[in-house]
Protein backbone atom coordinates (compact mmCIF):
# COMPACT_ATOMS: atom_id res chain seq x y z
CA UNK A 1 0.00 0.00 0.00
CA UNK A 2 1.21 3.19 -1.07
CA UNK A 3 0.47 5.76 1.29
CA UNK A 4 0.57 9.89 0.80
CA UNK A 5 1.03 11.80 3.97
CA UNK A 6 0.21 15.50 3.61
CA UNK A 7 0.37 19.20 5.41
CA UNK A 8 0.84 22.10 4.07
CA UNK A 9 4.48 22.90 4.81
CA UNK A 10 6.07 19.27 4.85
CA UNK A 11 8.67 20.27 7.20
CA UNK A 12 7.34 18.46 10.41
CA UNK A 13 4.39 16.39 11.04
CA UNK A 14 4.31 14.81 7.34
CA UNK A 15 7.49 14.18 7.66
CA UNK A 16 7.24 12.54 11.00
CA UNK A 17 4.38 10.70 9.72
CA UNK A 18 6.50 9.74 6.40
CA UNK A 19 9.47 8.38 8.68
CA UNK A 20 7.21 6.32 10.94
CA UNK A 21 5.32 4.48 8.52
CA UNK A 22 8.13 3.53 6.46
CA UNK A 23 9.80 1.80 9.63
CA UNK A 24 6.93 0.21 11.45
CA UNK A 25 5.44 -0.75 8.30
CA UNK A 26 8.27 -1.81 6.54
CA UNK A 27 7.28 -4.65 3.65
CA UNK A 28 3.60 -3.67 4.07
CA UNK A 29 3.23 -0.06 3.33
CA UNK A 30 5.69 2.85 1.50
CA UNK A 31 4.76 6.04 3.13
CA UNK A 32 6.08 9.71 0.89
CA UNK A 33 5.23 12.67 2.12
CA UNK A 34 3.70 15.96 0.90
CA UNK A 35 2.64 19.45 1.31
CA UNK A 36 0.18 21.87 -0.42
CA UNK A 37 2.86 24.80 0.53
CA UNK A 38 5.87 23.47 1.11
CA UNK A 39 8.44 25.12 3.01
CA UNK A 40 11.59 23.85 0.94
CA UNK A 41 13.32 22.68 4.65
CA UNK A 42 13.04 19.81 6.72
CA UNK A 43 12.39 21.61 10.12
CA UNK A 44 15.23 21.64 12.65
CA UNK A 45 13.32 20.29 15.39
CA UNK A 46 12.32 17.53 13.41
CA UNK A 47 15.31 16.61 12.20
CA UNK A 48 16.86 17.02 15.78
CA UNK A 49 14.48 14.29 16.50
CA UNK A 50 15.44 11.89 14.24
CA UNK A 51 19.22 12.08 14.79
CA UNK A 52 18.72 11.34 18.66
CA UNK A 53 17.02 8.55 17.33
CA UNK A 54 19.40 7.83 15.19
CA UNK A 55 17.30 7.73 11.84
CA UNK A 56 18.97 9.06 8.85
CA UNK A 57 16.98 12.09 7.45
CA UNK A 58 19.24 12.57 4.37
CA UNK A 59 16.19 11.44 1.83
CA UNK A 60 13.72 13.27 3.99
CA UNK A 61 12.64 16.82 1.72
CA UNK A 62 10.04 19.04 1.92
CA UNK A 63 8.05 18.85 -1.90
CA UNK A 64 4.90 19.74 -3.35
CA UNK A 65 1.94 17.22 -3.11
CA UNK A 66 2.01 17.96 -7.07
CA UNK A 67 4.76 15.79 -7.54
CA UNK A 68 2.45 13.08 -6.77
CA UNK A 69 -0.21 13.85 -9.61
CA UNK A 70 2.14 13.23 -12.43
CA UNK A 71 1.91 10.14 -15.27
CA UNK A 72 5.41 9.15 -13.28
CA UNK A 73 4.35 9.18 -9.78
CA UNK A 74 3.21 6.36 -7.61
CA UNK A 75 -0.39 5.17 -7.54
CA UNK A 76 -1.14 6.30 -3.98
CA UNK A 77 -3.92 4.02 -2.19
CA UNK A 78 -4.21 6.22 0.86
CA UNK A 79 -3.95 9.79 1.90
CA UNK A 80 -3.38 10.69 5.12
CA UNK A 81 -3.66 14.67 6.36
CA UNK A 82 -2.07 15.71 9.07
CA UNK A 83 -2.94 18.63 9.66
CA UNK A 84 -6.81 20.74 9.67
CA UNK A 85 -5.58 23.23 6.80
CA UNK A 86 -4.09 20.44 4.21
CA UNK A 87 -7.25 18.70 5.76
CA UNK A 88 -9.87 21.52 4.32
CA UNK A 89 -7.72 22.10 1.14
CA UNK A 90 -8.77 20.89 -2.02
CA UNK A 91 -6.57 17.98 -3.09
CA UNK A 92 -5.45 17.61 -6.36
CA UNK A 93 -6.48 14.36 -8.18
CA UNK A 94 -4.18 11.48 -7.33
CA UNK A 95 -4.01 8.53 -10.04
CA UNK A 96 -6.00 5.79 -9.01
CA UNK A 97 -9.00 6.12 -5.95
CA UNK A 98 -7.09 6.79 -2.65
CA UNK A 99 -8.83 6.79 0.18
CA UNK A 100 -8.78 9.81 2.63
CA UNK A 101 -8.09 10.04 6.92
CA UNK A 102 -7.52 12.97 8.61
CA UNK A 103 -4.75 12.45 11.43
CA UNK A 104 -4.86 16.30 12.93
CA UNK A 105 -2.20 16.65 15.64
CA UNK A 106 -0.85 20.51 16.92
CA UNK A 107 1.91 21.94 14.94
CA UNK A 108 5.32 20.96 16.23
CA UNK A 109 6.81 23.54 14.61
CA UNK A 110 4.67 26.46 15.74
CA UNK A 111 6.25 26.14 18.92
CA UNK A 112 8.06 28.85 20.40
CA UNK A 113 10.92 28.95 23.00
CA UNK A 114 13.92 27.01 23.26
CA UNK A 115 14.99 24.29 21.78
CA UNK A 116 13.68 21.90 24.74
CA UNK A 117 10.51 23.32 24.04
CA UNK A 118 10.53 22.94 20.66
CA UNK A 119 12.11 19.45 20.97
CA UNK A 120 9.65 18.46 23.39
CA UNK A 121 6.78 19.51 20.92
CA UNK A 122 8.17 16.91 18.34
CA UNK A 123 8.70 14.13 20.14
CA UNK A 124 5.04 14.70 21.61
CA UNK A 125 4.09 14.37 17.80
CA UNK A 126 6.18 11.40 17.30
CA UNK A 127 4.34 9.42 20.33
CA UNK A 128 0.96 10.50 18.74
CA UNK A 129 1.82 9.54 15.14
CA UNK A 130 3.29 6.33 16.38
CA UNK A 131 0.46 4.90 18.00
CA UNK A 132 -1.97 6.25 14.89
CA UNK A 133 0.70 3.83 12.67
CA UNK A 134 1.04 1.19 14.93
CA UNK A 135 -2.92 1.01 15.15
CA UNK A 136 -2.98 1.08 11.95
CA UNK A 137 -1.07 -1.16 11.41
CA UNK A 138 -2.57 -3.73 13.07
CA UNK A 139 -5.32 -3.59 10.81
CA UNK A 140 -5.87 -6.26 8.06
CA UNK A 141 -6.07 -3.48 5.19
CA UNK A 142 -4.69 -5.57 2.39
CA UNK A 143 -7.97 -7.64 2.84
CA UNK A 144 -10.80 -5.53 4.67
CA UNK A 145 -13.58 -4.03 2.89
CA UNK A 146 -13.01 -0.57 1.47
CA UNK A 147 -15.84 1.29 3.89
CA UNK A 148 -14.78 -0.93 7.09
CA UNK A 149 -11.37 0.34 6.31
CA UNK A 150 -12.05 3.97 6.12
CA UNK A 151 -14.64 3.65 9.26
CA UNK A 152 -11.00 2.40 10.96
CA UNK A 153 -9.18 4.73 9.73
CA UNK A 154 -11.48 7.51 11.22
CA UNK A 155 -11.24 6.12 14.54
CA UNK A 156 -7.66 6.13 14.31
CA UNK A 157 -7.59 9.89 13.99
CA UNK A 158 -9.46 10.73 16.88
CA UNK A 159 -6.88 8.75 18.98
CA UNK A 160 -4.98 10.96 21.68
CA UNK A 161 -3.92 14.29 20.58
CA UNK A 162 -6.58 15.03 17.94
CA UNK A 163 -6.67 18.69 16.68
Amino acid sequence: MNILVLCTGNSARSILGEVILNRLGAGRVTAFSAGSQPKGAVHLGALRLLAARGIDASGLQSKSWNVFTGPDAPVIDLVITVCGSAAGEACPIFPGTPLRAHWGLPDPAAVTGDDAAVDAAFAQTWDWLTLRAEAFLTLPFETMERAELQTRLAAIGQMEGAA
